[in-house]
């Protein structure tokens, strides 16, 4: 019995020290999250939380809608690309058409060079009181390889959605 009490301090020691070691980065998922398909929170706002969020977690390619009216690899515009697919998450999805994307919406867009080669992938993640003076969005820019290129309150793309604030700062839909 002793033995069982003993593994079990160190068992829930090394797990709780582990996981404080990781609050304010990468979101660290527990093997329970996988099995039961949930994450116990949206991500943070921070480009590596919602990297994983929206490559391992939820894949977005798998579990996200490509934008109503939209196909892959339609005609874009810079600064995003020649060629853009744009998918969203449920919560997006279900906001389309309302006044206001509901907090917890992720729109990722992918930007092609005029080959169709990606260059780039950008989300805009809704964060409720995270920049009220911007939609509560939070924007991030990463590389093919998703390294995050640029992340935050981003000047130029709160600068170019911002023509389009009537329509919570996104271009298409609503």
């Amino acid at each position: 019995m002793r033995k069982y009490a003993a593994f079990l301090t160190v068992f829930v020691l090394t797990v709780s020290i582990t996981y404080i070691a990781h609050a304010g980065h990468e979101r660290m998922i527990f093997p329970y999250e996988g099995i039961f398909g949930h994450y116990e929170t949206m991500p943070q706002p921070d480009g590596g939380d919602l990297r994983h969020y929206v490559t391992s977690h939820v894949p977005y390619k798998r579990e996200f809608t490509i934008f109503p009216g939209t196909t892959e690899l339609y005609e874009g515009t810079e600064p995003h690309g020649s060629f853009l697919t744009v998918y969203v998450n449920d919560i997006a999805l279900k906001s389309i058409g309302k006044k206001n994307y509901e907090n917890n919406s992720i729109i990722v867009k992918e930007n092609y060079s005029p080959k169709k080669k990606l260059a780039a992938v950008t989300v805009m993640y809704k964060v409720k009181g995270y920049n009220p003076s911007g939609g509560d969005w939070f924007w991030v820019k990463y590389d093919p390889g998703f390294k995050v290129l640029k992340e935050g309150k981003v000047k130029g793309c709160l600068e170019c959605h911002g023509k389009a604030k009537e329509n919570d700062y996104v271009f298409t839909g609503n």
